[in-house]
């Protein structure tokens, strides 16, 4: 396939193009940021063909005619501070650029748009039951609102200008390739828990984090299967693990990154948690069993095994992509 990728240079935009390029496919990662030089140098041995372009969505031109797919990746991720400061960004990023980024596709014979969303189209609301696809979406914040507004207003001019246009909501992804590009206002915590652990500085949490937390290369594979899926049933799905546990626990289990002064436990009286769990409280885990019914597609890390991953990746490429991106 020829897959062009809006938000390529971005955390989860690098792991999609990195399991594109593994499969041999085209790749055009388009970005407002340049690529990174650690990404170019780690997937140049990749069996797909890697092309780079600064593209600024608010202002889309055209795409290659004969590109098959086109990822919708590029938003800003914003915290209630830059909401209130600038939502005019928010809303041209990750809304109002969509209309003219469907006309391009539509320019270029695109047969199948992909756009990443959110779990936080949900809202952010505590429970324990899964959310399903079917279940209401209530979000509170500019970043969950313009993430579903994308989904419905993604659909529609799709089904106007015959088009396929499919939905994935994203649960709380962490992993390889993560990096501040400034359009991300808070980092994962897993990467804040990481990142202590690499300066030996203690990882204090306010509870213990737990969360469907998904692995970025998982999100990636499931990107990859729905862009080439032949028919599939439904317009939107969620990407998550099917489990959920403590981010206490996986910061625990870091055996390898870890020098003198790391600790993850939680901030006893007195103490101020420096890791940020983007809220007051854990949010409902999102059900995978769509995604898993339909494809047989289930996620494969788990807190170990993304634990053990994630240092292996980090202690390979974390240092070039700091000091490049």
């Amino acid at each position: 396939m020829r897959v062009a990728l809006l938000g390529g240079s971005g955390f989860v935009g690098l792991n999609i193009a990195e399991a594109l390029l593994r499969q041999g496919h085209h790749v055009l990662c388009l970005d407002r940021n340049p690529f990174p030089a650690a990404a170019r140098t780690a997937f140049a041995t990749l069996p797909g063909q890697l092309r780079t372009e600064i593209f600024d969505v608010t202002q889309p031109g055209q795409l290659e005619s004969g590109t098959d797919a086109l990822v919708l990746g590029a938003a800003i991720t914003a915290g209630t501070a830059r909401e209130a400061a600038d939502p005019e960004s928010i809303l041209a990023v990750n809304l109002g650029a969509l209309p003219g980024l469907l006309r391009a596709a539509r320019q270029a014979g695109v047969k199948r748009v992909l756009n990443l969303s959110s779990a936080s189209a949900y809202g952010a609301g505590p429970g324990e039951t899964p959310l399903a696809e079917t279940d209401p979406a209530r979000p509170a914040q500019l970043y969950g609102i313009t993430k579903l507004a994308s989904e419905q207003v993604g659909a529609r001019l799709a089904a106007l200008w015959g088009m396929e246009f499919l939905s994935v909501r994203l649960s709380a992804v962490f992993g390889p390739w993560e990096y501040a590009t400034g359009l991300r206002d808070t980092l994962s915590p897993p990467f804040q828990v990481m990142r202590a652990a690499a300066q030996g500085a203690p990882a204090l949490l306010a509870r213990p984090g737990l969360r469907d937390w998904v692995y970025a290369p998982d999100v990636a594979e499931a990107v990859a299967l729905l862009l080439q899926a032949r028919r599939p049933g439904h317009a939107l799905y969620n990407i998550t693990h099917p489990g959920r546990w403590p981010l206490l626990d996986w910061g625990g289990a870091l055996a390898r990154v870890p020098r003198d002064g790391f600790a993850c436990r939680l901030a006893t009286a007195g103490e101020h948690p420096g890791i940020d769990l983007h809220g007051a409280a854990d949010r409902a885990p999102l059900d995978p069993g769509r995604m898993e019914s339909e494809f047989g597609w289930r996620a494969r890390f788990g807190a170990a095994e993304s634990a053990a991953h994630y240092e292996e990746w980090w202690l390979a490429h974390a240092a070039a992509l700091m000091e490049t991106a």
